[in-house]
């Protein structure tokens, strides 16, 4: 990721609309998130601010997130003194990833008074301020910081404020190509790295794009590509772009980069770009964060079944020698007259054979003739008894494989909501524990599903986990509405709210069963379809599993650009 100082200024000055407007509302989601709600003549919107050590960012948001009922104390202080307050400046600390909000007020007494929030992105030492600007003082913050965290600057309500350490680096609008040539050491070699530490707000991302533009890293050729940079920031050529990898690496940035990718995606403006980016990342974080104990518990009920499923199938293979023990131990016994104790093996003729060849049996030399004959019935019975018995533990066991695998699948996707909906299924049947001191409770209301919007307005409906797809399934869906499912895939089921949809909105619903299935990065994903009435929940089913018939199949490769469209589509009228 590259969140560094040149998006950060892109993104400042996308902010400057709502210099002489008011901060409305300020909420706290979690710990380590803040959304402000802003208000100008030009322009209205929401501003994430997040000091999450891994996704430490600031910027205009869509999403909607779910706030505690009791507001956190920062949240309340906030409130105190920034809701209804003019936003007078808001300006980046050089080019540094730290951005200062001034905001002006009056308080109880009716005197104006202007605070500055200050915002530091600096991953794990990131952190929001709250100043009295005239004084210093700091009125409180997110994060503390006493002296014994930090030497350098003490970050305490009641304490004076103290900038983070000046690094001596060069701001990017500030010099030429030579001055970034004659501080880089030839002979050391790792230019672009020698040029993150001399260069003010340069990730490595963007220190590794000078070198490439350079192509032959001398001197005259990094002063170039450095001011084809400069220039690009100076005149705003932004071009903010997300790129995507499949091995799950994405990067972003709002410059062009000449990065290897398997496909990009362009915005018009940075703000959007980071929304969709960081929505999807810290999404599963925070989704990886809550769910990591019931992801592990899975991961080893999973292991476990395919560990007991090979020893099922050796036993089966096995217990295909029955007929063989059964007859050795039958040739044993026409030759106990031939056996003494302390033989290792026999060669007896095998009557059942037309030749009369011999066959050489192995013995236990402990054991007495008798017993050796014995060991051998007893193996045939056990062996036949397996034929039976184990057959129907391997069928019992690829059922609980298939189901864990679907559980993992559903995690990979699941959203925070749909988490503790996974942990009560797994209560309700019998894999976990109910946690000490929780209330016996039955959850009585419905499960929630996801809403996408095909382009022609058509209103498609998502399971995420089991029951979810069960309710969906068996109560939401009408009768003659199309079903979909991935093809002998562990995925959602879904279902178009329409009896006869296009074949673009068809393939659009197919597109949301692969993406929301364990094939989601792959291509050509077989996604059957059908009507609701053909589709059955066998009796004593596990959560989820159906059969269904008459079904028809189309090869999706999922479009994760287009499953987001559809969330943000709104609903329209159709005939």
């Amino acid at each position: 990721m590259a969140y560094d100082g040149i998006v950060t200024h892109a993104a400042v000055e996308e902010l400057q609309d709502f210099t002489g407007g008011r901060i409305a509302k300020i909420y706290q989601p979690t710990p380590t998130d803040l959304i402000f709600h802003l208000r100008s003549r030009h322009a209205r919107g929401k501003l994430l601010i997040s000091i999450n050590a891994a996704f430490a960012r600031m910027h205009l948001t869509e999403q909607s997130a779910d706030n505690p009922q009791e507001p956190p104390m920062f949240c309340m202080l906030l409130r105190k003194h920034l809701e209804g307050s003019v936003i007078q400046r808001i300006e980046q600390l050089g080019f540094e990833r730290i951005v200062h909000i001034d905001a002006r007020s009056r308080n109880e007494f009716g005197d104006l008074t202007e605070k500055q929030l200050i915002i530091e992105l600096m991953g794990r030492h990131s952190n929001v301020i709250l100043i009295d600007k005239e004084s210093k003082r700091i009125i409180d913050c997110m994060k503390h910081l006493t002296p014994a965290v930090n030497r350098f600057r003490t970050v305490l309500p009641g304490e004076t404020y103290v900038s983070p350490p000046d690094q001596a680096k060069l701001n990017p609008l500030e010099m030429t190509g030579s001055d970034l040539t004659c501080r880089i050491e030839w002979n050391t070699g790792k230019i672009d790295r020698q040029i993150v530490g001399i260069v003010s707000g340069f990730s490595p991302q963007i220190a590794a794009e000078v070198v490439r533009r350079a192509g032959l890293p001398h001197k005259d050729a990094i002063a170039a590509a450095f001011e084809k940079i400069q220039s690009e920031i100076r005149g705003h050529k932004y071009q903010p772009t997300i790129f995507f990898n499949e091995r799950g690496k994405d990067d972003f940035h709002v410059l062009r980069l000449s990065l290897n990718s398997d496909r990009t995606e362009t915005f018009k403006s940075v703000h959007q770009m980071l929304d969709r980016y960081y929505m999807v990342k810290a999404q599963t974080d925070a989704v990886r964060q809550k769910a990591g104990d019931l992801s592990h518990f899975i991961t080893n009920e999973l292991k476990k079944y395919k560990t007991k499923l090979k020893k099922l199938n050796k036993t089966l293979r096995d217990a295909e020698d029955a007929d063989k023990y059964r007859l050795y131990g039958e040739l044993l016994t026409a030759s106990m007259h031939q056996i003494k104790r302390g033989d290792q093996r026999a060669e007896v003729v095998n009557y059942y054979d037309p030749n009369q060849e011999k066959v050489t049996i192995k013995l236990n030399p402990n054991r007495t003739p008798s017993e050796n004959t014995q060991a051998y019935f007893k193996k045939y019975n056990k062996a036949k008894t397996a034929k039976h018995v184990v057959a129907e533990q391997v069928v019992e066991t690829q059922r609980e494989i298939a189901y864990f695998e679907g559980l993992v699948q559903q995690i990979e996707s699941a959203s925070l909501k749909d988490i503790e909906e996974i942990r009560e299924e797994l209560v309700d049947g019998g894999y976990l524990k109910k946690k000490h001191r929780q209330k016996e409770r039955k959850s009585k209301h419905k499960p929630v599903l996801d809403h996408y919007y095909a382009s022609d307005g058509t209103l498609i409906l998502v399971g995420k986990n089991n029951k979810q797809n069960d309710y969906l399934t068996t109560k939401a869906a009408a009768r003659d509405e199309i079903w979909l499912h991935t093809k002998d895939i562990p995925g959602s089921h879904v279902v178009i709210r329409s009896q006869d949809p296009s074949e673009e909105t068809l393939l659009e619903a197919a597109h949301l069963a692969a993406f929301y299935s364990k094939s989601r990065m792959g291509s050509g994903v077989p996604v059957d379809y059908t009507k609701v009435r053909y589709v059955k929940k066998p009796s004593g089913a596990k959560p989820g599993f159906v059969i269904y018939t008459d079904q028809k199949t189309v090869y999706i490769t999922p479009d994760e650009s287009l499953v987001l469209k559809m969330r943000n589509q709104p609903a329209r009228e159709t005939k």
